[in-house]
């Protein structure tokens, strides 16, 4: 097992292309990193130390801001204005004929698509920051700012977020892996030593049979994380010669049973944490009646609730099935098996092809969807009986963090493999 890790890091190194990959990835992490801990300005620290460390629903919050909110960094926005920019615009893309003939379009209009999305993301960035500086302001955490002071800080957040998704950019076009994803990989597992530390130290002061549920829980987490991550449905694809029904050849057309990756989860979480969010905004408002219903709406939906956590199950499930919709077109492998003579044993080609992979996918998508979902929940029901007050932090990171490292590892894999074939192919 040493020998094949071994192996695979001096093979990696050995090409000039992977290791040049690598390295922009390793330097923009390090220049994400040290600008999430440049503050801004105006910030009462202790008292925002004090606010997270009291709230799940804020911790989980930084989480999949990259873990630039804690000490609210000039990046404080982090990622979260880009994805819900995404969000929007994916579903634009069912509702606008124009944007749904440029998502077919191929590279060119997937390039007009993701330009709109950062057009999108510069007035969300911008509502964002003044809403984050409306929710700290009524904590107390940050002053009330003149004009100036207030304009400079939400252009200073906004700019922040817009370099977030640069740095994300600069990673998905030069570097390795999925550049959203890998920030916000970065910013939990710059988090985990502490969070982990943490939650033993409250287990062990208290009982050590919950020390070891939540030990065995977390292995047996991850296991099941590389597992589902994993598993494929292997579809027999035979090849025939043009003209003849004699076989000479055949594969498999490997199905994930979990298509969407972390995806949904990280568009789930960003929709789902909206109602406590404006709860906790609107709670500092004069009025009796709308402070009344914000308390109301930031009780109900609590990370520890049953809204909140039947909310954000129903949200991964849906949007393991959207997102899966838009990375797997069955319409387009069935037109690749057609040209290259290729065809599914028993199924016709063409349609009854495409109706063929549309059944098997929508059975697979419902236990990768199941999967997300329930590992997405269940650390919060683990809580009440464990007493860890960020398990349910704990559970989403490591889901994100295992498949993250699973598909960095598939991808330079991949890559390795095509640079073995250039070798052959050269020679």
């Amino acid at each position: 097992m040493f020998s094949e890790i071994l192996s695979f890091f001096t093979n990696l190194f050995r090409s000039k292309d992977i290791r040049k990959k690598v390295l922009v990835t390793l330097l923009v992490l390090v220049f994400f990193r040290f600008l999430a801990h440049i503050p801004a300005a105006g910030i009462d620290r202790g008292s925002l130390k004090m606010l997270f460390s009291g709230s799940p629903l804020l911790s989980l919050l930084d989480v999949f801001s990259g873990g630039t909110l804690a000490n609210f960094s000039i990046l404080a926005l982090g990622l979260g204005p880009y994805i819900n920019a995404s969000i929007i615009m994916q579903l634009l893309t069912y509702v606008v004929p124009r944007l749904e003939e440029l998502s077919k379009e191929g590279e060119y209009g997937q390039e007009r698509v993701n330009q709109y999305t950062r057009f999108l993301t510069v007035p969300l960035s911008l509502f964002q920051s003044f809403g984050m500086y409306a929710l700290l302001k009524s904590q107390n955490v940050i002053p009330d700012l003149g004009i100036l002071s207030l304009v400079a800080l939400v252009l200073t957040m906004t700019v922040g977020g817009l370099i977030s998704v640069w740095f994300g950019e600069l990673i998905n076009e030069y570097g390795i892996g999925n550049g959203i994803s890998f920030l916000i990989f970065a910013g939990i597992v710059a988090r985990l030593p502490v969070t982990i530390g943490q939650s033993i130290s409250i287990v062990q002061g208290e009982d050590v049979l919950k020390l070891g549920i939540f030990i065995v829980l977390a292995i047996f987490i991850v296991g099941v994380i590389v597992f589902m991550n994993e598993a494929t449905r292997q579809i027999p694809i035979n090849y025939a010669r043009r003209g003849s029904r004699i076989n000479v050849g055949s594969s498999y057309l490997p199905l994930r049973l979990n298509q969407a990756g972390v995806i949904p989860i990280i568009f789930a979480v960003s929709l789902v944490l909206l109602p406590s969010l404006l709860g906790q905004f609107l709670s500092g408002i004069g009025n009796q009646n709308i402070a009344s219903f914000a308390s109301s709406l930031a009780r109900l939906f609590d990370p520890q609730s049953f809204t909140y956590n039947a909310t954000y199950f129903l949200l991964v499930f849906g949007f393991t099935y959207f997102y899966t919709s838009v990375v797997f077109n069955p319409e387009k492998i069935a037109e690749n098996l057609q040209k290259n003579g290729g065809f599914i044993p028993g199924i016709r080609p063409g349609k009854h092809t495409i109706e063929y992979l549309n059944h098997v996918l929508t059975r697979i998508t419902f236990a990768g969807a199941m999967f997300l979902g329930l590992i997405a929940v269940l650390p919060s029901f683990f809580q009440s009986f464990i007493g860890i007050s960020n398990l349910a932090v704990g559970g989403t990171g490591i889901l994100i963090v295992v498949s993250v490292v699973l598909e960095l590892t598939r991808d330079l894999q991949s890559q390795l493999v095509m640079k073995r074939y250039d070798s052959f192919l050269r020679k």
